[in-house]
């Protein structure tokens, strides 16, 4: 141990001698090793993010159909404009109106003429059916999936603000029992903390609009 602790001393007296900064080239070296912790939540969230098992199937939605120690049955597909998916054995099956979890054990049901013990489970990796909208003078104007409990910051972020977007006369148009509501949102003193109240979680259908 004696050893030990006189190498490592001596060690570190020589990096001392080259830099001055032991304690700096140290944290350069593993800076370069270890992925950056921000970029490494960032790329965790993009990937995890899935709909609420409350979510509801809907048209044009993307499923992963996955049945355990069958990989001739798991698919991927989407949800036809009739509501349906097709799969192997089953032909056409009704998806849009379910849950996931209503949509699988529907599926368990029906895989059990053909596969003893079925395992299946359903994965909603695409929400199509769920969009908002995002107008006006922003980077990327369009629709946009909604993602479970996005709201109006979130999607302004991932449509980004243009150059000469007015931040203080933003609204969301909502349509309720036929009639258009406008909703208003003030950028800058939302993200100073203020009128977190106009950062409402938007809903399908919903348009953002950035003049």
């Amino acid at each position: 141990m004696a050893g030990l602790t006189l190498t490592a001393i001596l060690l570190l007296g020589v990096s001392f001698a080259q830099t001055g900064h032991p304690k700096q080239n140290c944290a350069d070296e593993v800076s370069e090793i270890a992925p950056s912790p921000s970029n490494e939540k960032l790329s965790v969230t993009m990937s995890t993010v899935s709909p609420s098992p409350s979510y509801v199937i809907g048209v044009g939605d993307m499923l992963h159909i996955a049945v355990w120690r069958e990989p001739d049955l798991t698919t991927t597909l989407p949800v036809r404009s009739d509501g349906m998916i097709s799969l192997p054995l089953l032909n056409d099956v009704q998806a849009a109106g379910l849950t996931p979890t209503q949509l699988a054990a529907l599926l368990n049901q029906k895989f059990k003429k053909y596969v003893g013990a079925p395992n299946v489970a359903v994965l909603v990796t695409q929400t199509n059916s769920h969009r908002i909208y995002v107008l006006g003078e922003v980077l990327h104007s369009g629709p946009i999936s909604l993602l479970q409990d996005m709201n109006v910051l979130q999607a302004l972020a991932t449509a980004g603000l243009g150059q000469f977007a007015n931040t203080k006369g933003i609204y969301v148009l909502r349509s309720e029992h036929g009639e258009q509501k406008r909703i208003p949102f003030n950028y800058k003193r939302v993200i100073k903390g203020e009128l977190s109240s106009q950062n409402i979680l938007l809903e399908p259908g919903d348009m953002v609009v950035v003049p």
